[in-house]
């Protein structure tokens, strides 16, 4: 009889990330592999394939399906890519242990570089954030929403559907998709808020789903992506504004580097920041520092 039950979405990358769960529950607490039950949920945002998440409604396309089978009490924690969590989250759900970070770079499938690819080419990204850095650096591409798992995505490729494509290097890595694609530096492209990260939420008043869970956390991942997801929370930031964000800890000293851009990236603002990884006024530092030097192309997009 399993004894944890951890939710998931169904797409090949989830239950990957689910299992990686499961195992480091099962080495953290010495259980058998099958006292942890991973149960595949199906989200309206696996379900809708042709239009953007911003179109119908957001980021909580991939989790209230997730959160109600959580309050409901049929499972006692819910795994996610900590990308695809909405910032703001119900006070009865409680985001409790992140796993180690993976390498947090996109990856641009269908040519060896940006500048490879040709006058023109059609980037596929359902992403306004990778739309909009993509056009900054080189504002001859056109991109086109492209949205489905990693498989689907590269058919769609492959089937010529677009020049290239972007995905993130975590998952293709998680996939072992390790020659898929050419990674871009971060000085080029700064990933998404919380790209590369894998965290497990539970009830808040669950003690003894948090008392697992702590056991696998994470602190610098956790402390890295909360910074991230606080300057999204400064910013007002939804599924429409692209921006990018990355933090950092080297020694006792969290750096937190942001980008917001405009829609079509002709103009963008840089800023960052470095303070100690508990300093809850980092974040809003950054977020400030960004909308003071925005242009009003920029400022429209982000409520902070």
């Amino acid at each position: 009889m399993p004894i944890f039950r951890l939710g998931t979405r169904g797409s090949p990358l989830a239950l990957t990330q689910a299992h990686m769960v499961r195992d480091a529950l099962v080495a953290a607490h010495a259980l058998a592999a099958d006292a942890i039950e991973i149960v595949p949920i199906r989200t309206t945002g696996d379900k809708v394939q042709d239009r953007a998440l911003a179109e119908i409604g957001g980021k909580a396309l991939w989790t209230k399906e997730l959160d109600r089978a959580l309050l409901a009490g049929e499972i006692d924690a819910a795994v996610h890519s900590m990308k695809d969590v909405e910032t703001v989250r119900p006070e009865a759900i409680s985001i409790v242990a992140m796993l180690p970070r993976a390498d947090v770079r996109d990856r641009l499938v269908g040519a060896e570089s940006i500048d490879a690819l040709r006058q023109g080419a059609v980037i596929g990204t359902s992403s306004p954030r990778r739309a909009a850095q993509m056009r900054h650096l080189r504002p001859d591409l056109e991109t086109i929403v492209f949205r489905g798992n990693v498989d689907t995505r590269l058919a769609k490729l492959a089937a010529g559907e677009v020049d290239a494509t972007l995905l993130a290097a975590a998952g293709l890595e998680r996939l072992g998709r390790h020659d898929v694609g050419t990674a871009i530096p971060i000085n080029v492209m700064l990933p998404a808020p919380a790209q590369g990260a894998v965290g497990i939420e539970c009830r808040t008043d669950d003690d003894r789903a948090r008392g697992m869970l702590a056991k696998i956390d994470d602190p610098q991942t956790h402390a890295c992506v909360l910074a991230e997801r606080a300057l999204l929370a400064a910013l007002k930031a939804d599924c429409h504004s692209p921006v990018a964000a990355l933090a950092t800890i080297e020694g006792a000293i969290m750096t937190l580097r942001a980008e917001l851009l405009s829609e079509d990236g002709s103009v963008h603002v840089y800023a960052q920041e470095a303070g100690a990884p508990t300093d809850p006024v980092l974040s809003i530092a950054v977020a400030r520092d960004l909308l003071v030097g925005a242009p009003p192309e920029i400022r429209r997009l982000f409520g902070g």
